[in-house]
């Protein structure tokens, strides 16, 4: 599948619903060296389809069967047949040119390369006080119960090897699974490093985010992976008594 210059092939995931102002300019971006690209349509009712494909003619359409951006993207990253899984948006606000160094730090040893905002090169055009200030704190929060030392917990530009979904097993609809991916790729001892990331805003259109609501769904999923955490240890631990 690969054209180069990695020696492994690359799956660019696009969940979209109604972007098909959008798409022109995010498909612009993206490398030509990318494998294949995989839109995810949640039912659009523009031509959103028909936009894709004309643009890109080697597309693959996953035509989502539920509602939301994790279910969006849990389909797509099933569909993939590359080696590395690349999710970024189709609002125009992940710019595909960064997706270099996504793989780049992939092929040199990490097993999950996290986007940041706050990672020096990197920033927002988009983040308002009061979503970045929830953003700080959910990410602390999660740096002090897993460990970790993210920068930036809630944003949607990543990159992973696709043999870690296993290790994954993401199960969640909304915009939580980030936060999801996130913890869970800690709490599996996967090799996680920081990737700086250029946020834009969005082209056209609005945003189906909302910050109370979404917030709120974040915070549950942090809570609720704890208890997650601690039964898959314990598992693990009877499975290493009983050999």
């Amino acid at each position: 599948m690969n054209k180069q210059p990695f020696a492994a092939s690359v799956s660019v995931i696009v969940p979209a619903m109604n972007e098909a102002e959008n798409l022109p300019h995010v498909f612009a971006t993206l490398p030509e060296w990318i494998d294949e690209v995989i839109l995810v349509d949640g039912n659009s009712t523009d031509d959103t389809i028909a936009v894709a494909r004309r643009l890109r003619p080697d597309l693959r359409v996953v035509v989502q069967s539920r509602r939301g951006k994790g279910n969006a993207l849990i389909e797509g990253f099933q569909a993939a047949r590359g080696d590395i899984i690349v999710m970024i948006d189709a609002d125009g606000s992940t710019d595909g040119r960064e997706i270099r160094s996504f793989v780049a730090t992939l092929v040199n040893g990490a097993d999950f390369a996290k986007g940041s905002r706050y990672a020096p090169g990197g920033g927002s055009d988009d983040l308002s006080p009061i979503r970045s200030l929830g953003n700080k704190v959910l990410t602390g929060l999660t740096n002090f119960l897993y460990g970790t030392r993210y920068t930036d917990l809630c944003y949607g530009y990543n990159a992973f090897w696709a043999r870690h979904l296993d290790a994954l097993d993401l199960d969640c609809d909304g915009f939580e699974i980030e936060t999801l991916m996130n913890v869970r790729a800690a709490q599996a001892g996967l090799v996680i490093r920081e990737v700086p990331s250029h946020e834009r805003s969005r082209i056209h259109g609005v945003s189906n985010l909302n910050a109370v609501r979404d917030g709120w769904r974040v915070l549950r999923t942090i809570w609720r992976e704890r208890s997650r955490g601690a039964a898959v240890t314990t598992a693990q631990a009877q499975v290493a008594l009983a050999k």
